[in-house]
């Protein structure tokens, strides 16, 4: 196995090649989480692995709690099934709280504060209230604990790796948060085995070829954790060395490499699930040209029969979308020919008329 092989082994185990998965609801299982941070394209990033969804579908799902969006694995949000959202939290929740740590002793958040402040923001979402961020600085404020700005984000994080609290329903452009015991009507339940074992696994599913330091770095487990999980596992998953790293992926052979073009949003599972193998993505080492971006603008790749060959921009304009393409490494007139496509599937997701323009 090579660089290239495992780039081609995770376009087929994250379904973003091959046989689509048939709903976005088995998408987000699939991966056990997907990050979300970026709300309008990690929508994309769902729906890109089935067929015949929308953004307006995407939304109901969200709406209505199939899916969930909260922080979990890391202090960032996820998308997660909502029958999976109890155990994630109960595995990773501790982890992410050794990250928030910092924070937490500065906003004064210890577990007696945490459990006043859970109790107040639980009674206000009590019903099926589904509250923004500033109403429930406004609920822990006439509580007697005011809370804004990043202290407010942590007091409302802490909720969410407590399993108290999750997304609730957009009210117009407005994020809320719901009470979890109201959403998720039949959550899973895994004893703390079972629970890394599954993890283990359906990382290792949809993100191998992957190395432990990879899973370290995706779900906060510590390396300890995570070879316990293999353990559990046992030959679910096969082992390859790679350029010294060994890494772990299901059992099987290489799937023929197939062509395809795609617009990844910039937090996608095939970007962002890595730290010690990113570079299979990378192979040429492109790059942007000097002074392109602005710094920590948010540049979603483009990728071509697995590869890096450029970056997208999706900009809001009037009623419909301007997509920016800056490529910077050379397609064939047949992968230009499949990224046109895949920019006419995006269109048809986004429901609304695209214009497009590559500098």
């Amino acid at each position: 196995m090579d660089g290239l092989e495992i780039a081609h082994r995770r376009l087929h185990a994250q379904h973003l090649v091959g046989p689509p998965l048939p709903d976005p609801v088995s998408v987000v299982r699939h991966f056990g989480a997907m990050q979300a941070q970026e709300y309008a394209v990690a929508k994309w990033s769902v729906a890109q692995r089935t067929t015949g969804v929308d953004d307006a579908a995407m939304q109901k799902l969200i709406d209505d709690g199939s899916i969930l969006r909260t922080h979990v694995l890391r202090p960032t949000w996820h998308f997660v099934a909502a029958e999976d959202l109890g155990w994630l939290q109960a595995l990773t929740g501790p982890r992410v709280q050794v990250f928030n740590r910092y924070y937490n002793r500065q906003h004064g958040l210890d577990d007696e504060v945490a459990a006043r402040t859970n109790k107040l923001i639980a009674g206000a979402l009590r019903g099926g209230n589904h509250l923004t961020r500033v109403e429930v600085g406004e609920v822990l404020a006439a509580g007697g604990f005011p809370a804004t700005g990043n202290k407010l984000a942590y007091v409302v994080m802490r909720a969410e790796l407590d399993g108290v609290v999750a997304n609730g329903a957009m009210r117009g452009r407005q994020h809320t948060y719901a009470l979890v015991e109201e959403r998720v009507a039949a959550a899973r339940a895994l004893d703390p085995d079972a629970a890394l074992a599954e993890l283990t696994l359906r990382y290792f599913t949809a993100h191998g070829p992957a190395t432990i330091r990879d899973f370290v770095w995706w779900s906060s487990l510590t390396a300890t954790q995570i070879r316990r999980g293999l353990d559990l596992v046992g030959d679910a998953v096969a082992c390859d060395v790679v350029e010294g790293r060994t890494v772990w992926f299901r059992p099987g052979a290489a799937p023929p490499p197939r062509p395809s073009a795609l617009l990844l949003q910039g937090y996608d599972e095939y970007v962002v699930a890595f730290s010690d193998t990113k570079f299979a993505f990378n192979l040429g080492g492109g790059s942007p040209a000097p002074g392109r971006y602005p710094e920590n603008s948010m540049m979603h790749p483009i990728a071509v029969d697995s590869q890096l060959v450029g970056f997208w921009r999706r900009t809001v304009k009037g009623r419909g979308l301007a997509l920016e393409l800056d490529l910077f490494g050379h397609i064939t007139a047949a992968q230009r020919r499949a990224l046109d496509k895949e920019i006419e599937r995006y269109g048809a997701y986004a429901g609304v008329p695209l214009t497009v323009t590559t500098v």
